[in-house]
């Protein structure tokens, strides 16, 4: 047994010997130990962002750790099963700085599994080309994603489509697309039905959720039903959408066996919920998680699946 193997070993073996609530006590005990800067960081990144609960010590409101506490408890064998079908020891190793952060607030695994070689989704050492192929971005944003792609593999793509659903963004998204062709930009929220949901704005646009009641009102759609030709990429970043829209996708995911990148940080309960979902459908996938986030709490954190006989 490697040294990474053993570490995920003895992480989940202290998990599975204390109780949930000893959970929580030894996680909010860490994070109060933590340096008055790094509290303050991790308070004012969970008030702006509302994924993972509140932190906000100074009343008493440990909602986020009690949230980490329960995952950790409930879902030790699913994450076991995540961490065996892991294809390279960066992925295992991703997990493991992962869990532990949340566990004991372990920065320098984190830190260590940033990955700045390649474009943020696009590991060229997991998906070495892509020639005439049909790329969707959900979640299209200003292009980012979308002129990533382009620089990495160039201009020979079948077609893209970008779905982006805040309307006040599209300005940008279409002119920072506008000079290549073969681009369809479209206002739709990606779901598991058809049918309508609202706009939830946050402070950052490049938050901005759906949700059932509001102001502001977006078709939403399914993949299988907006795209009838068939998909080679998938990439996926909507705010904790991720396993609904994939959910729309089944028919793409079981057919065609497009190469997926999906966020999976959102809900704690993604990281294996999703890679789950996907071996589901289709046991033709080999998977791997990319981190390209910061050093205090794991976000940005991709799970590249790749169809076995697309595999290099």
């Amino acid at each position: 047994m490697n040294e990474i193997d053993k570490k995920f070993k003895l992480l989940i073996k202290d998990i599975a010997s204390l109780s949930e609530e000893s959970l929580f006590e030894r996680i909010k005990l860490n994070f109060l130990s933590l340096p008055a800067s790094y509290k303050n960081i991790l308070k004012d990144y969970f008030a702006r962002f509302n994924f993972w609960g509140t932190l906000n010590y100074d009343v008493g409101d440990f909602q986020e750790i009690c949230q980490k506490a329960h995952t950790l408890y409930k879902r030790k064998g699913e994450f076991i099963w995540l961490y065996n079908k892991l294809e390279d020891y960066s992925s295992k190793f991703l997990l493991f700085a992962i869990l532990n952060n949340w566990l004991v607030y372990d920065f320098t695994s984190l830190k260590k599994s940033i990955d700045n070689r390649f474009k943020h989704y696009f590991d060229l050492d997991i998906i070495p080309n892509s020639n005439n192929e049909v790329f969707v971005d959900v979640g299209g944003y200003v292009g980012d994603s979308t002129l990533d792609f382009i620089n990495v593999y160039g201009e020979n793509y079948k077609r893209i489509y970008c779905y982006e659903i805040t309307e006040d963004i599209l300005p940008v998204l279409k002119n920072n697309l506008g000079k290549y062709p073969k681009i369809e930009i479209k206002n739709l929220a990606i779901k598991d039905r058809q049918g309508k949901v609202y706009l939830n704005e946050q402070g950052d646009v490049s938050s901005n959720q759906t949700s059932q009641e509001g102001l502001k009102q977006i078709v939403c759609t399914t993949l299988d039903k907006d795209i009838k030709e068939k998909v080679d990429f998938i990439k996926m970043d909507i705010e904790g959408d991720e396993l609904s829209a994939l959910k729309g996708a089944r028919n793409h995911i079981i057919y065609d066996s497009p190469k997926l990148l999906i966020s999976v940080y959102h809900k704690n309960d993604h990281l294996w919920q999703i890679p789950k979902f996907i071996h589901k459908l289709n046991k033709n996938y080999k998977f791997y998680l990319r981190y390209y986030g910061g050093e205090l709490y794991p976000t940005e954190v991709v799970l590249i699946a790749v169809p076995k006989q697309k595999q290099v």
